[in-house]
């Protein structure tokens, strides 16, 4: 597809719940996230646990969310397993406190920020946003978090600053999924500076009003709506400003199927799956993708005159 607008093309080339939870908090032993304001006492602050002081959003949808036990449970994340339910069954492992997120690269403020610290960078938001897989299938999750753009003008970028890099948790201990070689560790994604600093980018670390599930990505993931979903990675340890554009994980592993941008485009197939239909998780039949995930009229002016075949 092709936005015929003025600009240039950047040079370099998205039971019953009470009784699930309370298993799944058991069985998981999830460590805590965040303490003060933020959540109720220390001793309950894991994955299960209340979030508080959190308001509402102007970014958010007024759509049927997808149910709790469906977002908890059905997951991409390959560091527990290549299984849809490899992460929530073996996700226990993971330790979420203490936990440190460097900022590095282009900056004038680097640092190293324990998550309470980042957790205070600003107030927490839901936002309800459609989550699209590359796969075909969606969701609709109430995330809690607050804009990647506050953590970035803390950091205050350079102007050699073109590209935010996020490079998850390497720690096979942790992480069983990294004893194999499905992918090249650690998790590295990528953004053009205008995506990260958009609004509707977040750095979240609840769903639900509760704390981040290991299996969703705990203590803090970014999320990008309007892509697919592989763009927002999970269990970030550094965020990295540069000039060149970051080499992510998959296109490093499958550069003809997935490229930089990764915009839900139902326009662009993917080589071996049509990307025109999605599935919304606890829905029979398909309903159609939308162009930028229904984000296009926040988001679309940020790819004036590319050619989204080619720049997918």
């Amino acid at each position: 597809m092709l936005i015929r607008q003025s600009g240039d093309v950047p040079a370099s080339e998205i039971t019953p719940r009470e009784i699930y939870r309370e298993r799944r908090r058991f069985m998981q032993g999830m460590g805590a996230l965040a303490a003060g304001a933020l959540l109720g006492s220390a001793a309950d602050a894991q994955a299960g646990a209340r979030l508080t002081g959190v308001r509402a959003s102007p970014y958010t949808l007024n759509e049927e969310k997808t149910p709790y036990r469906d977002v908890t449970t059905y997951n991409n994340f390959y560091e527990f397993g290549t299984g849809k339910s490899d992460p929530s069954e073996n996700a226990g492992s993971l330790k979420t406190r203490p936990w440190t997120v460097a900022i590095e690269g282009e900056v004038g403020r680097p640092g190293t920020y324990d998550i309470d610290t980042l957790l205070k960078l600003a107030p927490l938001e839901e936002r309800v946003y459609r989550m699209r897989c590359v796969e075909g299938w969606s969701m609709v999750i109430p995330w809690i978090g607050f804009p990647l753009s506050q953590l970035i003008r803390r950091a205050a970028p350079t102007g050699n600053a073109r590209y935010v890099e996020f490079v998850t948790l390497d720690d096979p201990g942790q992480m069983p999924g990294q004893r194999s070689h499905v992918l090249d560790w650690p998790y590295v994604e990528g953004l053009r500076m205008d995506e990260a600093m958009h609004p509707l980018t977040i750095l979240a670390v609840g769903l639900y009003g509760e704390v981040l599930p290991n299996q969703n990505g705990a203590p803090i993931r970014l999320v990008v709506p309007w892509k697919y979903g592989f763009k927002s990675a999970k269990s970030l340890v550094r965020i990295r400003f540069v000039e060149k554009q970051p080499l992510t994980t998959w296109m490093r592993a499958a550069p003809r199927e997935y490229g930089f941008y990764s915009n839900v485009n139902p326009h662009v197939d993917h080589p071996r799956w049509s990307q025109a239909k999605e599935r919304r998780i606890g829905e029979f039949f398909k309903r159609d993708t939308l162009m930028f995930n229904g984000y296009g009229a926040q988001v679309a002016q940020l790819y004036r005159g590319m050619d989204l075949q080619r720049y997918f």
